[in-house]
C-alpha cells in the first residue's frame, strides 16, 4: 500500500482559486476539476479570503488608527 503525501498549496495558489470562485464564472465543481482540489477546499479558501479582506478593511481604518481617507499622499 502506497501512501500519498499531503499536497501543500501556496498562499498565492489559494488566493487565485478563491478569486476565481468569487468571480462566479464557473461552478465549484468546474473549478475543483480545473485546479485539482476538492470543492469543499475551495469553499474554505473563499471564506478565509473574505474574512481576511473584511479584517484588513476594518471599516476604512488602517492598523495605526488613521482613516484611509486621511492618509497622506505619497
Amino acid at each position: 500500500m502506497s501512501l500519498k503525501t499531503r499536497r501543500k498549496h501556496s498562499p498565492a495558489f489559494k488566493a487565485k482559486v478563491a478569486m476565481a470562485a468569487l468571480a462566479g464564472d464557473k461552478t465549484l465543481a468546474q473549478l475543483a476539476q480545473e485546479f485539482e482540489v476538492h470543492p469543499n477546499q475551495i469553499t474554505d479558501w473563499k471564506r478565509q479570503l473574505m474574512e481576511q479582506a473584511a479584517a484588513n478593511t476594518n471599516n476604512g481604518v488602517t492598523n495605526n488608527g488613521v482613516r484611509v481617507s486621511e492618509s497622506p499622499r505619497v
